[in-house]
């Protein structure tokens, strides 16, 4: 079975930091910081920050896991993570510079319901359900107050 790690970056502004596809022939979409686990990775937590690490040169810091999808040959586990620095153009993962991927772009996006429902976000289980809509229409973690401070963290 694959396994995989996506992190739910927050950043200071209150945003979510979401990478566009645009691939020949499909409509674009968007995906969640992430990848698979390599048997390097002394757990899946320390592959999400080498993920981070590769696909826009940040430093995540791990907040909670805030869900996971499971299918017969996959699983994904969807942290929630803060980030305050980051460089998409010092990014190293391997993916951005293989032939016949498509373009990636790397996309500040509100952390909002109507934000995210507005964009093609894959996988359609993604952890919406998980975080919950603040009175701001801001997604506030599961046992937290407000974005701010998971932001602050």
């Amino acid at each position: 079975m694959q396994h995989r790690v996506r992190a739910v970056l927050l950043t200071p502004n209150d945003t979510t930091l979401l990478i566009k596809r645009i691939r020949p022939g499909i409509d674009p979409y968007w995906v969640i910081v992430g990848g698979k686990i390599e048997p390097t990775d002394a757990s899946p937590e320390d592959a999400l920050r080498r993920e981070v690490r590769e696909e826009i040169a940040g430093e995540a810091e791990i907040v909670s896991l805030l869900h996971t999808i499971e299918t017969d040959d996959e699983r994904q586990d969807f942290y929630l993570a803060t980030v305050d620095k980051w460089s998409f153009e010092d990014r190293t993962g391997p993916e951005f510079s293989q032939e016949g991927r498509g373009e990636y772009f790397l996309e500040e996006i509100p952390f909002t319901t109507e934000a995210l429902d507005a964009i093609n976000l894959l996988p359609r289980k993604s952890p919406r359900s998980s975080a919950r809509p603040s009175t701001a229409g801001t997604f506030s973690p599961p046992g937290s107050r407000n974005p701010a401070a998971a932001s602050a963290r």
